[in-house]
């Protein structure tokens, strides 16, 4: 649903976006070459909503990363009872391990407590549990964050995304890759496996200093912390009592990344045409979970209050929803909705919308393909 502003013609009285290490942006130059000033008067009524409380912070804890660990021990408990009933527990297991997950997001974004420090500190310590190194996912987050919906920066940080023409001007090989990695049982079965396991322990060539030793020193505690675990309890018991909630979690994981940008009447437009505002409200969805599901997912379905503001904390994210008018406008998808959604492969940049394979091989050719490119080339604010 297109979005349509209530305050269009009122004066801009913006409030700084924050700084791109916060996964932020500032007001692009496009946002007020348009006149889009009407739009951002009204981001000032988020920063209330973007004080870190160290209460809720400690409930979210509670309600996370301590029943998480809880679980495992259960887990490995209920092994010598019956392994059904171990594999049982990971499902509640990956459910708080999901939610664990939104605590080490949130530290990234220094929104989760009111110390940068601590935030930094608490994220890397969380970051074990998530098998994340914490300074080099923030930083493709937050250039996500400083992307997101630009046709001409993709690649980092988000769902690998083509256009029609692209992909009809793309050799066999490419489209045959394409095909199998937007499969839903690849994207979602093998694709945690890799986004949780493999991808973060390799470390780029071309990565800062500070990037590479986040990653070496992340996967050398995590191969130390694994090896004792498998010597205390045995490599079999390790892999029943960790992988099934890992893997279940990465499943869900990627299934709300995917949803939050992925649906039918998303953002894309090329860099001249790109606004960080208009991407924010209208590519970023509101995912309408079932409360159970929007208390293990950590609120993140609200994810166009997120993209606006990354500052503001999980336990934040529905009060702003609620208070401020403007957001009740966003795309708005149910559970089936984002279900859906998975069958959407290709970015029609005739008809402004994402297709079906099928409903790209229908239309006529389309508008014809550039280079695109991404988020790490000169165009990037990231360097």
């Amino acid at each position: 649903m297109p979005y349509t502003n209530p305050d269009a013609g009122r004066p801009a009285a913006p409030a700084p976006f924050g700084s791109l290490a916060d996964g932020c942006a500032a007001p692009s130059r496009q946002d007020v070459a348009a006149g889009r000033g009407g739009r951002l008067h009204w981001r000032a009524g988020l920063a209330r909503f973007e004080r870190p409380r160290v209460s809720r912070a400690l409930l979210d804890l509670a309600t996370s990363v301590l029943p998480y660990l809880a679980l495992l021990a259960a887990i490995y408990f209920a092994l010598g009872i019956s392994d059904p009933l171990a594999l049982a527990l990971a499902l509640p297991a990956a459910g708080f391990l999901l939610r664990t997950f939104i605590v080490f997001h949130d530290c990234a974004h220094g929104s989760f407590l009111p110390s940068k420090r601590l935030n930094e500190w608490l994220g890397r310590l969380v970051g074990l549990l998530v098998y994340e190194p914490f300074t080099a996912w923030r930083h493709s987050h937050a250039v996500h964050h400083a992307t997101a919906g630009d046709l001409d920066r993709r690649g980092v940080g988000d769902v690998p995304t083509l256009t029609v023409a692209e992909y009809r001007a793309s050799p066999w090989r490419r489209r045959l890759g394409y095909r199998l990695f937007r499969n839903p049982v690849v994207m979602f079965g093998i694709g945690p496996i890799y986004a949780l396991l493999v991808e973060p322990r390799l470390v780029s060539r071309s990565a800062r200093a500070r990037i590479k030793r986040s990653v070496i020193g992340t996967n050398a505690v995590l191969a130390l912390a694994v090896a004792a675990l498998c010597w205390t309890f045995g490599w079999r018991d390790y892999l029943l009592v960790q992988m099934p909630p890992a893997l279940l979690a990465g499943a869900a994981g990627v299934w709300l990344f995917y949803v939050q940008h992925q649906f039918e009447g998303t953002y894309w437009r090329d860099g001249e045409d790109w606004s960080y505002v208009d991407a924010a409200l209208e590519g970023s969805s509101y995912l309408d979970l079932p409360k159970l599901l929007q208390f293990f997912t950590g609120n993140i379905g609200l994810h166009h209050v997120h993209h606006l503001s990354a500052r503001v904390p999980n336990y934040n994210l529905q009060r702003a929803h609620d208070e401020i008018p403007i957001f009740q406008r966003v795309p708005r998808l149910s559970l089936w909705d984002g279900m859906r959604a998975a069958s959407l492969k290709l970015w029609d940049e005739d008809l402004g919308r994402l297709v079906t394979f099928g409903e790209a091989q229908a239309r006529p050719a389309p508008t014809p393909a550039t280079s695109w490119q991404t988020a790490t080339t000169s165009n990037s604010p990231i360097r």
